[in-house]
């Protein structure tokens, strides 16, 4: 294998460079425009996507930079808080009601410490509560498969197997999904059916006439490439590999339907002439534009999924789309609250520090507005 040869197999050819291209002076086609058009598309459309994993690569960096010093200060102040009330709790200055409150937030900053992998916060929540950490998070658990049941209609696994909280959400989830395909089906068959008890179109038959043409030229470039790169017909060890490996992109551009890798791996390979797509007639582009259509439509939807998992993962606000601008303003947004939060905590421990002042603090937090729920965060108490 020359070294041209090698370079040149490892480009990374983009789908314009696949375009129709006018024979001399003479106009581009309809036709021809269509087909290029897509392929412009698809070129903008992986652009995007290689944009969105950078973004979440490099937002991932940023977050953890402003996050996890203020995340470690906050864990640090919430242990000192919890261990200072604590060491109150052993005397006798507060009065039953005070002891009370103390032993609430003692056990809401235990349990968020828990949570957050600190083990040794679970005897010091269980010390203090009526219910041990493990007993609190049954019911939780059980409470959620009782409503994800009553969602569902039915049950999510055998009565006494135990599942986690995030157990039973994944399991509902699965079950919710699978339950949705299901009617979605259903849905698609009943439409099918329909359409087969009517007489197509004529443009519907012309539809369906050139889908079947899109799906023809796509099986016949892959047996193309199958047969010009299989490995086993190669002497060369090398020259092997470098098959096998097209080989392998080719079969996964078929599995998806991928018009455009499969004729990016032609040029690779330089198994066709770059010009040879401007020489094909107006109905043999026609079919190919089709297939990239249907690429374009696979790619949006995966760039609304890549979307979709970043929003999720950064925990953006709902409906909110995950770009620069948001990702910024969210993480700026977390700074806030956190440098609220440990600037809070350090008034806190401030406050309990002596038993005058820690007396005052107790009614403050008891005198506070709590949120209407069993499993408070530290940040109600604090």
């Amino acid at each position: 294998m020359s070294p041209a040869r090698s370079a040149s197999s490892n480009r990374v050819v983009p789908a314009t460079a696949l375009q129709a291209l006018a024979p001399g002076e003479q106009p581009l086609s309809a036709a021809a425009r269509a087909f290029n058009l897509q392929l412009g598309r698809v070129d903008k459309l992986r652009a995007q996507l290689d944009e969105l994993d950078a973004l979440g690569q490099s937002h991932r960096v940023e977050r953890h930079r402003w996050l996890a010093p203020l995340q470690q200060q906050r864990r640090q102040q919430m242990r000192a808080l919890a261990l200072a009330l604590d060491g109150h709790l052993q005397g006798k200055a507060l009065s039953r009601l005070q002891q009370d409150t103390a032993a609430e937030a003692v056990c809401a900053l235990a349990q968020t410490l828990a949570d957050e992998g600190e083990a040794d916060m679970v005897a010091l929540h269980d010390r203090h509560s009526r219910q041990t950490l493990a007993q609190k998070k049954q019911a939780a658990a059980d409470a959620l498969r009782a409503r994800l049941e009553a969602a569902l209609g039915e049950p999510l696994a055998d009565g006494d197997e135990a599942l986690s909280a995030d157990e039973l959400v994944r399991e509902g989830l699965a079950r919710w999904r699978a339950a949705r395909e299901e009617a979605q089906a259903r849905r698609q068959a009943k439409a099918q059916a329909r359409k087969a008890r009517k007489r197509p179109s004529a443009q519907q038959a012309e539809a369906l006439t050139q889908a079947a043409d899109a799906e023809t030229q796509l099986r016949t470039l892959f047996r193309q490439l199958a047969s010009a790169l299989h490995p086993d017909r190669e002497p060369d060890e090398a020259e092997r590999l470098r098959k096998t490996a097209l080989m392998s992109e080719a079969n996964t551009a078929y599995a998806r339907k991928d018009l455009v890798t499969l004729m990016q791996i032609q040029l690779r390979a330089e198994l066709a002439d770059p010009a040879a797509v401007s020489r094909l007639a107006d109905d043999r582009l026609a079919a190919l534009t089709l297939l990239l259509k249907q690429q374009v439509a696979g790619l949006e939807r995966e760039r609304a999924a890549r979307q979709g998992q970043l929003a999720g993962e950064f925990e953006l606000p709902h409906g909110q789309v995950a770009n620069p601008n948001t990702l910024r303003q969210h993480l700026l947004a977390e700074v806030a609250a956190l440098e609220a939060q440990v600037a809070q905590l350090g008034q806190d421990l401030a406050a309990v520090q002596d038993v005058a002042t820690l007396k005052r603090w107790l009614n403050r937090q008891r005198e506070a507005p709590r949120p209407g729920r069993a499993d408070r965060d530290p940040d109600d108490y604090v």
